[in-house]
Order: structure tokens, then sequence, then C-alpha cells
């Protein structure tokens, strides 16, 4: 009928599982979905750095569940699912692990067929497997076990399992979500016949740099398992397999091991300094309190400056996306001095085939101008974001240049849902990179510079890139416990490790 607006063919909706918690275990197939998707629906147990190649534009829905915390009901996570697709957006439902291991992707799949939504399953490295190996623990080996059994542990919400049947499997048992039942698990096999002296693992937080192992027999490891205080989400293997833990330990303990890190920096931009501190053994929380928006604008003719300024990797690829507008590549730069404010934007503009005829000894904008303070300059661009500072072309203007200030992209507030604020207040140390993370931040946990005094833990160091960043913590009542030296990501890793270490020796 005239008038109406007709339904949009439902989009389709990937169910994709995203491995146990190392990034590095994600599929080519997830990270390529996770490029393209308008929704991604993420549980509590996807990898920290999962959703860094997100579209900026792509809806995230936090759908996680918490044993004894708090968690989003499965009907719900699925009517959004549903709704989600039946607008025509393309959803991606990225889970922990596999979909078909424990994670309800059945269901969720037989959902989508009754309503005729298509769907794809992209299955995901399972904790049973994966978190096993980490810990040095085959789950089938030549002379100890040729079989393995993935079971659901949490008994008390499921029909008891068949314990003489368990304990008759001629393999390795592998029990997910069974720290709670540890006990009856283990009761419930030495009655049924398994050894009292079996050897049984739990592994804590597999794959992540907090992994713990524990190693004990079915007779004793419930009682070591509270003893040592060990949480979920971990896994228990049962069998002579869990024997080998000890011999073949392959993973080193790095120097951040057993602390967190926050990261607030816009998430496509964080993944360099997150992926380092994981290296380092710290449990990244990615809290990206700012987003990086392109600015329209015509295409850049820029034959008319003798100098041009870069102020961030940020400006360097808007730079390049303007020159692209109006058909030029880097060779339309060759008639000007290029000026970058510091090694990672002079990496950006190397990326780009251009090598930054000026890079200051401090990567601030005082520094740059000081750089600059010798050169004939007739004319100058300064490409950097809408709001700066204007340190850098009053200090142009007034050796006589003719400056243009170009905005070519703008940083906005990304809203943090309420979990992933409480992480970063609570994290052994969070990071700026920018006063608009400080200022963001804050807005994001709902204060203001007057009031934002408290919003951390006490025991939360602050790790600031620079004087300018310091500046602003200062501003809202949070002065840096550390300043990186140099002004950069290098020097911000290094400052938080000196950190570390004298936190270690004291």
């Amino acid at each position: 009928m005239s008038g109406e607006t007709a339904k949009p063919s439902p989009g389709p909706v990937y169910l994709v599982g995203a491995g146990p918690g190392d990034p590095g275990l994600l599929t080519a197939r997830a990270l390529e979905l996770i490029a393209e998707a308008d929704v991604i629906l993420y549980d509590r147990l996807i990898p920290s750095s999962a959703l860094e190649g997100a579209r900026p534009d792509a809806e995230l829905l936090f759908v996680g569940k918490q044993g004894g915390g708090p968690s989003v009901p499965q009907d719900q996570t699925q009517e959004l699912m549903i709704q989600r697709a039946q607008e025509g957006k393309s959803v991606l439902r990225l889970k922990g692990g596999d979909p078909f291991v424990f994670g309800r992707g059945g269901e969720e799949a037989l959902a989508l067929r009754e309503l005729g939504i298509p769907f794809e399953i992209v299955p995901g490295v399972t904790a049973g497997v994966a978190a096993s190996a980490y810990a040095g623990i085959p789950v089938t080996h030549r002379g100890l076990s040729t079989a393995v059994a993935l079971i659901t542990g949490a008994t008390e919400k499921q029909a008891q399992p068949d314990w003489r049947a368990l304990a008759a499997f001629p393999g390795t048992l592998v029990f997910y979500m069974g720290i709670g039942s540890l006990s009856q698990i283990a009761a419930g096999l030495i009655a049924a016949g398994r050894p009292a002296r079996q050897p049984v693992a739990v592994v804590e937080n597999g794959t992540l740099p907090r992994q713990r192992v524990l190693t004990a027999t079915l007779a004793d490891i419930a009682e070591r398992a509270e003893q040592e205080q060990i949480k979920a989400p971990a896994i228990t293997i049962v069998g002579e397999v869990a024997q080998l833990a000890g011999e073949l330990e392959w993973r080193r303990e790095g120097l951040l091991h057993g602390r967190t890190v926050a990261v607030t920096r816009a998430r496509a931009q964080a993944s360099g300094l997150a992926r380092r501190l994981a290296e380092l053994g710290a449990e990244v929380i990615q809290a990206p309190a700012i987003r990086i928006e392109p600015l329209p604008g015509p295409p850049l003719d820029p034959s008319p400056y003798d100098l041009i300024c870069l102020t961030s990797p940020n400006g360097v690829d808007a730079l390049f996306d303007r020159l692209a507008a109006g058909g030029r590549d880097a060779r339309s730069l060759s008639g000007a001095r290029i000026a970058a404010i510091g090694p990672g934007t002079a990496a950006a503009l190397a990326s780009h085939g251009i090598r930054a005829d000026v890079v200051p000894p401090r990567f601030v904008a005082e520094s740059l101008a000081q750089s600059l303070r010798d050169l004939k300059i007739e004319r100058a661009l300064i490409a950097r974001a809408a709001e700066a500072r204007d340190v850098l072309p009053d200090a142009l203007r007034a050796q006589g240049a003719a400056v243009d200030v170009l905005p070519l992209y703008e940083t906005v507030a990304q809203p943090l849902p309420q979990q992933t604020l409480q992480a970063a207040a609570n994290a052994d140390y969070i990071t700026f990179t920018s006063s608009s993370t400080v200022r963001f931040f804050v807005q994001s946990a709902g204060r203001t510079a007057e009031n934002a005094q408290g919003l951390l833990s006490p025991s939360t160091r602050i790790v600031s890139i620079g004087p300018v960043t310091s500046q602003t913590l200062r501003d809202h009542g949070l002065p840096p416990h550390v300043e990186a030296h140099p002004h950069d990501i290098d020097g911000l890793v290094e400052a938080l490790l000196a950190q570390a270490r004298g936190q270690a020796d004291a």
C-alpha cells in the first residue's frame, strides 16, 4: 500500500566463538566479522582487545554473565539479537570460547531458524583445550590418555551427572564451570571408582596473563582450591595428563604479571599499547573514554605551503584521506618541510612514505615551536584536532609566517559501561595519553573537574603521557603518580615498568 514503509529483510546473525581470552586465539573469520558488523552482542569472557576492530558506528552491547554477579538474562540477550536482525542489521553474537561448547549457541540458532533469520556459525577455540595447553597439559597423550570428555560442572543447576560412566571413561575429564561444585565432583568420581590419588589440575583464567594453575589429587583438590581461593572462570582437568603441568610449563611471567592496567585511549589507537602491556604480563582493561571522528572537508591542495605540521597520528591519517580525495598522494608533499610532534606521528608519516624533516626533542607543542624557530617559513599548515592548544600557530605567526589551521578530526566522548568504569577505577594502574582521555573518562563516570577526586581507588597509580596531560589530571584533582619521559607510548611503558619495579622492591 502506498505510504507504508516496507519492512526490511532480516539481517544475518553470526554466532561467533572468540576463544578463551588470549586475543591471539581469535580466528581470522571472527576478526573479519567484528570489522563488518552493525551490532555486536558480546560476553564477559571475550578477549579484552576483541572489539578494537569494530566499526566506529557499530552498536556494542554487553550481555555478559557472571556466576554470583550481575548478569544479562539469556532470554533478554536472545530478544536483542532477534530484534536487531529484524531491523535489517548484521548482528554478531560474540561468545567466549566456542558457541557450541556450553555456549548456548544451539538454542540461539534454533530460535533464529524458527523465525527465518539467516545465521552462520563460526567456531572458536574452546577453553577445555586451550587453557589446558596454556597450563602445559595435553588433554590426550600417548600412554596416558586416548580420549577426552568435556563436561559441565555446574551440577547444582543440572541433573546429577552419571558418575559411574564418568569414572569409567578411559581418558581425560575436563569440567567447565565447576569451581562451585568441586567437592561434589571429586566425591562423586571417587565414590564411583576413580582413584583418589589421580592427578587433577585447576586452571583459573586460562590463557590470560593472570592465569593460575593448581595441581593436586582428587582427594584434596577441593580443599586446596578453597585454600588458594581459586575462582571462576576456571576449568578442572582430571586424569593422568594433569601431572604433566609442571614438566611442560612454557609460559613465563612478565614484569607486570599479576597487575591490572587500564587503557583509556580511543579503541582504534589502544591496540599497540594494550598489546605491549599484555606481553609484559599485565591484565589490560580496555576503557576507551574517547572516540576519533574525522571531520568532513574539501580535498586538500598542499602546494601553497612550505611547512606542514602534524600533531598526532590521527591527523596524519586524516591528512592523507584529504589528499586522496583530490587525487593526490605523498608526492604532493614534496615542496614542503614536514614537522611531526613526536615519534608516533613520525611513524604514521613513515607508513605513508614520508620521513619527517623535524621531530622535536620533547614531544609537546612548545618544543616543536622551538625546533622551528630558526627556519624561514612563509606559509604553514597545521593539521590537527578540532580542539587543540594554539601554542604552535601563535609561535609561527610570531615568526612572521602566514598560518592556516586545518581541523581534520574531533575527539568525542565514548560512553563506558558501569562495569568497565569500575574495573578501570580499581586497576593497579590507569594510563592517560591525552587531556581528552582525562576529561571524558571523568565525564563517563558522571563527575566533573570539581568532584573527580575520589573517582579512582586510593591504590590505583595514575600514569600520564606528558606534562599537558598531567596538568589536566591535576586540574581534575587526580595528580599523576608517574609521567612518561619521553612523552610517548614507549616512554609511558618504561615509566610504568619503573614504577612497578619500585613497588616490587619496596
